[in-house]
Formats: C-alpha cells, structure tokens, sequence
C-alpha cells in the first residue's frame, strides 16, 4: 500500500509487511539486547566531621558504608525520641553520650530542660547525600506548633553519629 503526499510515496509499516524491513535501524526495536546494570559499589566518602580537631595517623575517625551500618531509618527515630525527651528534662543527656560527638554533647547538656514539654514526632524525611551520610528532618509538634528537628549522622568507626542536632524555634 503506497499514500502519496506532495508528490513523494510514503511506504506504511503493518504487522504483515515483512520481517525485513522491521529490522531497519530506525525501527529496532525488538532485537536489540538491553544490558544489564552492574550493581556499582559506592566511589565516594565523606571526611568525618572533626570539629577542627587533629588526630594522630592510627587514632583518626574511618568512614563507615551505611552497608555495614544498622538501619538509619530505626537509629533516627530512637535518637530523635531520646533528644525529644532531653529536650524537655525528661531524659538524662548522657544516655545520647555515645551517639553524638562530644561537641553535639555539649551542646545537648546546654539545652536539656528548656522545653516544657515533650515533642511529639510526626513526619521524617531523610537523605543520603553520599555513603555513610543520613540528612534527617523531623517535624514534632509541640502543643499548637510545628517544629522541625534536624539531625545529620554519619557512619563512623563502625557505627552512627549525630554529628549535628538542631531543634528549630
């Protein structure tokens, strides 16, 4: 079947036209094979957060994969509870010791207490802009108010640490 259009035949392409002109470059596309993606490992790292601290060669903080870590998505909830509840002078600081740098420590220990009372979490959002590396914001809300909590963890030494915390007003 032949349609001509300003003087030039246009040929159509059916199911029953041959097998041959399936085949044409333009219209390939049964035969060619889709490759498979390769799973491709993690090609960058994070220099851990140090605070402008210096460290001898064998004691510096090792970037961690978060392959190798506990699920970020259960460490945040748990860690953002416990600093709700310092918060609001319903939980010791030093429970959180081992899970933030001791600047973040620091800092905790200055605001427990502050808040009348305990924040109730509602949504998470987290990112993961590089391996090893956990962006969260959580909105709590605080009586009639909604405030965003802001915790940045990183894989270090074998483990996750809240290398900034911050309760916003």
């Amino acid at each position: 079947m032949t349609i001509s259009y300003s003087d030039s035949p246009i040929k159509l392409v059916s199911s029953t036209t041959s097998r041959d002109l399936w085949n044409h470059p333009t219209l390939d596309l049964f035969l060619t094979p889709i490759p498979i993606a390769q799973r491709q490992e993690a090609l960058l790292f994070t220099t851990p957060t140090t605070f402008g601290e210096y460290f001898d060669e064998d004691d510096r903080p090792l970037p961690t994969s978060a392959t190798e870590l506990p699920d970020i998505r259960a460490w945040t909830m748990s860690f953002a509870m416990n600093a709700l509840e310092i918060f609001a002078g319903r939980r010791q600081p030093a429970q959180l010791a081992n899970r933030c740098h001791h600047v973040i420590y620091r800092d905790l220990q200055l605001k427990a207490g502050r808040e009348r009372e305990i924040g109730k979490i509602r949504k998470i959002h987290q990112d993961m802009p590089l391996d090893g590396i956990c962006e969260s914001v959580i909105t709590t809300r605080f009586g009639d108010r909604l405030r965003p909590m802001v915790i940045r963890a990183e894989g270090i030494n074998g483990r996750w640490l809240c290398t900034s915390l911050q309760l916003m007003k």
